[in-house]
């Protein structure tokens, strides 16, 4: 049978775990957002100088119509239910405002889950009876 030491411990471990994998969960919804900011980016350069051109515009999934580009100014959403024509390098600037405060949460969640780890590991050395000897790298002197 366990003691309630091994049993606490073993809560404890599982809670780190679990805070890890909602960490980790994050950081990918966090990545997809960079990635798909990027593309939109890139998008975007695709549509400079094709003003009078034909363009394959989303309808929704996976639906496209065929379209005339009337205009290089673009209907941004800037919050609020607030729409406003912007030109195609200043919506560029908008996404890249934006891509920076991703890697912002990125480099943060990243930071966390270091931290978390380290208690993880931590916690596990020390149910081990782990005693830092003088060169350790375990980082617990």
């Amino acid at each position: 049978m366990e003691s309630k030491e091994q049993q606490e411990l073993m809560f404890k471990l599982s809670m780190f775990e679990q805070q890890m994998q909602e960490i980790q969960q994050q950081l990918q919804a966090v990545e997809q957002g960079i990635a798909e900011m990027s593309s939109l980016s890139v998008g975007l350069d695709e549509l400079v100088g094709s003003e009078g051109k034909e363009i394959l515009a989303p309808v929704g999934r996976g639906i496209f119509i065929r379209t005339k580009l009337l205009s290089e100014k673009l209907t941004v959403d800037v919050g609020g239910k607030t729409f406003i024509k912007k030109s195609i390098p200043d919506t560029k600037k908008i996404i890249e405002d934006q891509i920076g405060k991703l890697e912002e949460v990125q480099k943060d969640l990243k930071e966390k889950l270091e931290k978390i780890g380290a208690e993880f590991q931590g916690m596990i050395m020390q149910a081990q009876g782990h005693v830092c000897e003088e060169g350790c790298e375990c980082g617990k002197d």
